[in-house]
């Protein structure tokens, strides 16, 4: 047995039995963004959209919100040219849809911090994808969807990276801006650089709290996943990603942190497990219980009906079962867990030894991220105790 040398000063206090408060929780449907080689793509051969079986099954599970990622090349097939009018279209019989069974809709732009033209993914903020053709997109969308009451934000940007000279920051503000010229209602969700790698967004992302919206509706958006490299592929076996039970409470708390020191509203917009070892669910199990005593809404990666075998899909099977992680997931949709706040108290938590199982992900998806990991051990004090309201209020 491997000790892992992450020491957190112990005190677990878990109430048997008792009820949680129910946790507002949002689902990625994908399918839409899929076929990133092969843009704009054939709609229904290369992409495809959530039917409305997908929205019953989410909806009857007791989920709030389901985010839609889309690709910008997709909705304006030429930059600063009009919107695609089959694309809006087809998202606006989606958010109808979710509208009729009482959801609400997150528009996630998945481009990474870029726009692809011909073989070559360019840079927001570079001569070829500039920060007016971003601004232009993001005036264009709000203008078309501003009018549908259950648009619960649009999420700009879903994990740029690498981002080199040409600041977010300032990418992001000039997205604010010209969303707010036509739009004073809906939220603006705010990913991060880094993959919006919620350990590590203080060191790429501190400078975002900067960000202005005179109707201050920014909602800042990090990602958490629990494998040794963030990149949520889960490629090794548990016991090879150097996780312990308590390595999502560790990697959620430094984003909470910044909320809290400076005010801010934030979401998990993305976070996710295997099935395949049940120790996962725990390392889920635990995470899930920090963010709802912090009062984090949090979204799960993800559903879709392309994802084949994918490790991290919660879509039904052929036959209707609910996959493993869906039984964790309900405990906190419906407030129906045994256990309803803890202080955790360890020492020396210890990484068990298990057989080594890797799987990737879909090939469609576009998440090819080399992190290191934080280095940072968090002590962490009750939950119950720390719990204060970030929550962007579903």
């Amino acid at each position: 047995m491997k000790t892992m040398g992450v020491t957190l000063l112990l005190l677990v206090a878990l109430c048997a039995k008792a009820q949680i408060t129910p946790m507002p929780m949002g689902i990625n449907i994908c399918g839409s963004e899929f076929g990133e080689d092969k843009l704009p793509g054939t709609l229904n051969v290369d992409y495809v959209y959530p039917n409305i079986a997908e929205i019953n099954y989410f909806a009857k599970k007791g989920f709030k919100v389901i985010t839609l990622p889309f690709r910008w090349e997709r909705i304006q097939r030429t930059l600063g040219g009009e919107l695609d009018a089959r694309e809006v279209a087809e998202i606006k019989k989606f958010i109808v849809n979710c509208n009729e069974r009482g959801l609400k809709v997150i528009l996630s732009m998945h481009n990474f911090g870029r726009y692809k033209i011909g073989a070559y993914d360019y840079i927001i903020g570079s001569q070829q994808v500039t920060r007016w053709h971003y601004r232009d997109v993001w005036q264009k969308i709000a203008e078309t969807f501003r009018m549908n009451s259950n648009i619960y934000g649009y999420a700009i940007m879903t994990e740029p990276h690498d981002m080199w000279n040409y600041s977010w920051t300032l990418s992001a503000q000039e997205a604010v801006n010209a969303i707010r010229e036509v739009d004073i209602r809906t939220n603006i969700i705010v990913g991060g650089d880094n993959y919006s790698c919620s350990e590590e967004w203080v060191a790429y992302n501190d400078d975002l709290k900067r960000l202005k919206d005179p109707f201050n509706k920014i909602i800042f958006d990090a990602h958490c996943y629990f494998d040794e490299d963030h990149s949520g592929r889960y490629f090794a076996g548990y016991a090879n990603n150097k996780t312990n039970s308590y390595t999502g409470i560790n990697r959620v708390k430094p984003f909470i942190d910044w909320l809290k020191k400076n005010n801010k509203k934030g979401i998990i917009g993305e976070f996710g497990v295997p099935a395949y070892d049940s120790r996962w669910l725990t390392v889920m199990d635990n995470f899930l219980q920090f963010a709802n005593a912090n009062g984090i809404n949090v979204n799960y990666w993800a559903a879709g009906p392309w994802w084949s075998n994918y490790q991290l899909s919660i879509e039904p099977t052929a036959y209707g079962n609910d996959k493993p992680q869906m039984a964790v997931l309900q405990k906190y949709i419906s407030g129906s867990s045994d256990r309803s706040s803890y202080t955790i108290n360890t020492k020396n938590i210890e990484s068990e030894n298990s057989s080594e199982i890797s799987s990737e992900k879909n090939n469609t998806l576009n998440k090819n991220k080399t992190r290191t990991s934080g280095s940072g051990n968090y002590a962490i004090i009750s939950a119950a105790s720390y719990r204060y309201v970030v929550s962007a209020g579903w």
